[in-house]
């Protein structure tokens, strides 16, 4: 019984004996570094911000280069770009894209108004950056998405970033209106005929030929359609493409008198913001001598009673025409 213990119970351990050899490691392991990489942007072009696009670069090579564990991967950076989409910023998507290549471990960003002022986007990039295996950490409000509890935090922040730029839009607004209010309002960009040169609309004299050839022809009874095929034709190489509507816009438009109609289209409080043309929701500002003329007012008047007695007048755009009238009947002028 005492052997048969031995063969097949706990003892039999005791009589077998195995030889194991020992392979050496080859190489001793060794600390990785983590891929760090900066994401930094400044909302406008100005001096100001661009001095604050330098020092949030020179602040990431330094941050990154002095930590022994971190290994600087890249600056990503975006100058005088908005944050509202991020479609619009170049280097967000190289960055983006280089995560999905798996070259980047840890992205730091100065604030979450600097990585998206839209929620949607900001909580979309954050979750694809974590599923990639990426963190993000946001210096200011030292939020690491790398934490279970981050997510929850972003959206927090992502929001409070979307109002600031709601509070921006709405303040650059209230300084238009004010500028409108006060007739020293500069648009953006100037219609067909004009540049804006040091702060100033011009004319374009070869531009402004045809603008006064659209008027007289209209006004010796050619139709919008074919002054459009008139204008294809002869000035093809210009790269302009005439239609029936751009020809009607050209008609209707008070700036060729030097007059000018502001907010004529205005943009509406969802985010982001749609531009919609003003039916009255808006005040307008009429400011008369605002920029030099190219036609007469007495051409411009007569063109718009043709237009008003032309039978196949509901073709043709009278938004701006019917805004602009409006507007000089409420200040008790002379259409």
């Amino acid at each position: 019984m005492r052997k048969q213990e031995i063969v097949n119970g706990s003892l039999a351990l005791d009589t077998k004996s195995h030889r194991v050899i020992t392979i050496p490691a080859t190489e001793q392991p060794q600390d990785v570094k983590l891929r760090v990489a900066a994401y930094a942007r400044v909302s406008s072009s100005s001096e100001d911000q661009l001095n604050s696009f330098a020092a949030q670069n020179d602040h990431y090579t330094t941050l990154i280069s002095d930590n022994e564990n971190w290994m600087l991967v890249d600056i990503y950076a975006d100058e005088g770009i908005s944050g509202t989409s991020a479609e619009k910023r170049d280097d967000f998507q190289r960055m983006m894209s280089d995560c999905r290549r798996g070259l980047i471990d840890r992205v730091l960003v100065k604030s979450i108004s600097r990585f998206a002022r839209n929620t949607t986007e900001c909580l979309e990039a954050v979750r694809e950056l974590k599923a990639l295996g990426v963190s993000v950490f946001f210096e200011e409000q030292g939020i690491d998405t790398g934490t279970m509890s981050s997510e929850s935090m972003t959206a927090i922040f992502a929001s409070l970033a979307q109002e600031e730029s709601r509070n921006i839009s709405a303040n650059m607004r209230w300084s238009y209106q004010r500028r409108m209010e006060s007739g020293t309002f500069l648009p953006p960009s100037a219609p067909y005929g004009y540049e804006i040169i040091d702060g100033e609309i011009q004319i374009v004299e070869r531009e402004a030929e045809i603008v006064r050839q659209i008027f007289a022809d209209y006004l010796a009874g050619v139709g919008t359609d074919e002054i459009a095929k008139k204008l294809q034709s002869q000035y093809a190489e210009t790269g302009k493409k005439w239609s029936a509507r751009s020809v009607s816009y050209v008609l209707t438009n008070e700036r060729y008198i030097g007059d000018s109609l502001w907010q004529k289209t205005y943009a509406t409080d969802t985010f982001p913001a749609r531009q919609v043309q003003n039916r009255g929701e808006r005040p307008q500002y009429y400011a008369k001598g605002t920029h030099p003329a190219i036609i007469t007012e007495d051409v411009f008047a007569a063109a718009q009673e043709l237009i008003q007695n032309n039978p196949n007048r509901k073709n043709m755009r009278f938004g701006k025409l019917s805004s602009a009238k409006s507007a000089r009947d409420r200040i008790g002028e002379r259409w």
